[in-house]
């Protein structure tokens, strides 16, 4: 943010989201941070370029929230151009995870590296249910204190939580969840960091924006501010601090 005075002692503020490339962008993140982004399946919506930076700037002990970062490393065996965070546990980078799937043994006869760390016990892994995970994080970003959920009850899931009864019915205490840093990935950005998305990019990026301290948006394209129709605006600008234009490829 640049901050600048007239000659009669006014002042005007303008706003500089637009970081040079990833690498900069993420070249504040800490040993000990938390990064939430989005990594559901395949490519769509995965803040590749945010990921392959901050592995190459090696912040470690991170803790990553997140969908899954399994299947879509089982896509980049078909497309190797396809990152995703696994490239952060195999750089022994991540201490722990927050997912709502992990283990790709198990249904798909492969071992991940994330699969490999958590069996030798280097990182550690917390599973929520998909749903529940969303909402934790949505609740984050909109400074709820907590909810309560039935989702779990007489599994191994409600073990060691809280619960309520409410209506006769069980239920467990689901606490919010916030990050450090949150990466997201949108189709158009305007220079203030209004995001328009694309397809099924949307899906849980736009509620990941509101549960960042600091919000980082890779984008297919940057415009002027006023260019983006105020009606496809999914994420507002306020919660944006920087943002980055994905390098073309040629």
């Amino acid at each position: 943010m640049i901050i600048s005075f007239d000659k009669e002692g006014g002042g005007s503020i303008t706003l500089n989201k637009i970081y040079p490339n990833a690498d900069e962008a993420v070249a504040d993140i800490p040993d000990g941070a938390t990064v939430m982004l989005h990594s559901i399946v395949g490519p769509g919506g995965i803040p590749q370029n945010l990921i392959l930076a901050l592995r190459n700037q090696g912040a470690k002990n991170l803790t990553i929230i997140s969908g899954n970062f399994n299947l879509g490393w089982v896509m980049g065996r078909f497309l190797p151009d396809v990152i995703t965070s696994n490239i952060l546990v195999e750089n022994k980078q991540v201490k722990k995870v927050i997912l709502w799937f992990a283990m790709l043994e198990r249904v798909m006869g492969v071992k991940a590296p994330l699969d490999q760390a958590v069996a030798r016990g280097e990182v550690e892994l917390e599973i929520v249910p998909m749903g529940t995970l969303t909402e934790r994080i949505r609740a984050g970003g909109a400074g709820i204190g907590g909810f309560y959920s039935p989702v779990g009850i007489g599994t191994s899931y409600e073990v060691g939580k809280e619960k309520r009864v409410i209506n006769g019915k069980e239920y467990i205490l689901e606490l919010p969840l916030r990050a450090d840093f949150a990466f997201v990935r949108a189709h158009k950005a305007d220079k203030f960091g209004n995001l328009v998305y694309r397809g099924t990019s949307r899906c849980t990026n736009p509620v990941i924006a509101t549960a960042g301290d600091v919000v980082i948006a890779e984008v297919d394209e940057i415009v002027e501010s006023g260019e983006l129709d105020p009606e496809c605006i999914i994420t507002p600008g306020i919660f944006i601090k920087r943002i980055v234009k994905v390098p073309q490829k040629r």
